[in-house]
């Protein structure tokens, strides 16, 4: 079976291939018990800091980008682009930003001063690190699924609180929207992109690890393809006049794990970590 574990810089990914999963290990352990206790991990996950949109590009590891399975893309039906599948893991869960170089990111002095907090404390205060949801475009290091209807796309996350969304392709943002998390998401296909539209976030999610700040006036414009059998592709653009001087954009390739399907993830399961991230927090 093709394997698609990947182990990206910093991060640990997982081997579909023998079924092996390994957890996220947080910047809080010591490079000493990473080398004892995970000999295969080539980097020490403390390496997360500094982030590697604050590094010179020379000085960053490369990384790795997954096979793609080739073949004709997939329809549906009525003739649409299907997206349906599960997606490994892109490699942007350290820092979304990782394509920019040093400074590149528009950010405002706000959001320039709440990312080096964040950078000098190590993100002990990230949420996802006390299993809150990622939102949206943040993703954490497992896959999601993507299932495909006329009117609705869901995508499914394996981490992050075995959360989900639901794309809606059959109205409009409504008026009054209740902030949330992931916000309210809305879809139309542009001949074979579906194009998705999110607003009315709560302002409480990162962007990464790394700390890239949002807040509850961020918009995010997300546009789907796929290329080819078993790649998908995402395109990003972010928007956020409190935290950004104008929208920036990244772009993600995930591949499909054929014959694969999500395994259950309980984040608060023997969960230890917030006790060591900020003394005295439970």
């Amino acid at each position: 079976m093709r394997s698609d574990c990947e182990i990206q810089a910093n991060l640990i990914c997982y081997s579909r291939g023998s079924i092996v999963r390994t957890k996220f290990i947080h910047s809080i352990l010591t490079a000493a018990l990473l080398t004892t206790a995970l000999p295969f991990l080539s980097t020490p996950a403390a390496g997360q800091f500094p982030a590697d949109s604050t590094l010179p590009k020379a000085k960053r590891s490369k990384r790795r980008i997954g096979n793609f399975a080739p073949g004709a893309t997939p329809r549906t039906k009525d003739g649409k682009v299907d997206l349906s599948g599960v997606w490994g893991y892109a490699g942007y869960t350290s820092d979304i930003a990782k394509d920019y170089d040093v400074g590149e990111v528009p950010m405002t002095p706000l959001a320039e001063k709440l990312f080096k907090e964040r950078q000098a404390n190590e993100g002990i205060y990230d949420p996802e690190a006390r299993c809150q949801p990622a939102g949206v475009p943040r993703r954490d290091p497992y896959p999601s699924k993507i299932i495909q209807e006329p009117n609705l796309v869901v995508i499914l996350f394996e981490g992050s609180m075995h959360s989900y969304r639901q794309v809606f392709l059959d109205r409009q943002h409504p008026k009054d929207i209740n902030p949330t998390w992931f916000g309210d998401s809305v879809g139309k296909w542009d001949g074979d992109t579906l194009v998705v539209d999110t607003v009315g976030f709560n302002g409480k999610t990162w962007l990464d690890l790394a700390g890239h700040p949002t807040s509850d006036q961020l918009h995010v414009i997300e546009r789907y393809t796929r290329p080819q059998f078993g790649e998908l592709k995402l395109d990003i653009t972010i928007e956020d006049p409190v935290m950004y001087t104008k929208p920036w954009n990244v772009t993600e390739l995930m591949p499909l794990m054929v014959g694969e399907d999500l395994l259950e993830y309980v984040c608060t399961e023997n969960e230890r970590d917030v006790r060591h991230l900020v003394p005295g927090e439970k």
